[in-house]
């Protein structure tokens, strides 16, 4: 799933010099979430992450992910948010 989605949107996020650093799926809070941690030498900043979400929703829309529910939260934030290390 990862990388179908890495593949997908690589060349779109690169137009905005915007690269996926880590993708993760999970509940939280009982609601389907993907995350996705993006890198960026302009600041990754609110409008950023919906530039990039505004991008990537379509292009997730379309593709077929079975690990996916139909019906899933799109949680776009930096690096380093909500790591741990």
């Amino acid at each position: 799933m990862n990388e179908k989605i890495l593949n997908a949107v690589k060349e779109p996020l690169k137009d905005i010099e915007v690269t996926i650093s880590k993708i993760e799926f999970e509940k939280e809070d009982g609601v389907d979430t993907l995350f996705l941690h993006i890198e960026s030498d302009k600041t990754v900043d609110t409008d950023l992450c919906a530039r990039v979400s505004e991008i990537v929703n379509p292009i997730i829309d379309e593709l077929e992910l079975p690990e996916i529910p139909e019906e899933f939260v799109l949680d776009i934030c930096s690096k380093g948010e909500s790591e741990n290390e």
